[in-house]
């Protein structure tokens, strides 16, 4: 009975190490999966984690690149709006040169195509016109009046009625100019 019992004892130990043998493989089994998870969850962590900032990244350079363009692009307008100005204060401050004046006068009463007109200049150009007309019989049989318009210069003609109008100024004559202009420009500055 004796031997039956150890018999048995040793089968016991025998099964039970077999099991324990089992359990502790499959635990070190779990432990790997657990610790090949961990290894993937924390490069996938890390794969996120530099992803978004190399998008954040991404972001501040085109939004430096984007503030850069548009601070060049505004200091372009102004000094191109800046030359413009003193091309305006140029025009303003300074009296018509006499013979530009007097083809101004022509183009404009050519353009109006009648025998009467009313002229109009700058303040600064009343002295050039009444001259202009004191000098050429031919121009003073045309006009009928001379006024004075707020303008940077040159002529404004209108017929006698005062239906129709040529604005021949050089206020006018410059903003048909700028669209055309303002490419060459920004060629040459920038």
């Amino acid at each position: 009975m004796q031997k039956i019992s150890e018999a048995v004892v040793d089968k016991v130990r025998t099964e039970a190490r077999g099991l324990i043998s089992q359990a502790e493989k499959a635990s070190r089994e779990e432990i790997d999966r657990a610790k090949g998870q961990r290894e993937a969850n924390i490069e996938a962590q890390k794969h996120r984690m530099l992803t978004e900032a190399e998008e954040e990244a991404a972001r501040i350079v085109a939004q430096g690149s984007l503030k850069g363009h548009q601070k060049l692009s505004s200091t372009k307008v102004a000094i191109v709006d800046q030359i413009i100005n003193r091309a305006r204060k140029t025009l303003s401050d300074s009296p018509s040169d006499r013979n530009h004046l007097l083809n101004l006068v022509n183009e404009a009463l050519a353009a109006l195509g009648t025998n009467k007109a009313r002229i109009y200049v700058s303040p600064q150009d009343m002295s050039t016109a009444r001259e202009l007309l004191a000098a050429d019989r031919e121009l003073a049989s045309k006009i009928i009046e001379v006024k004075e318009l707020d303008c940077m210069g040159g002529v404004m003609a209108e017929d006698s009625k005062g239906k129709l109008s040529i604005d021949n100024t050089y206020g006018t004559r410059l903003e048909m100019l700028l669209p055309r202009l303002l490419p060459e420009m920004s060629k040459e500055l920038f």
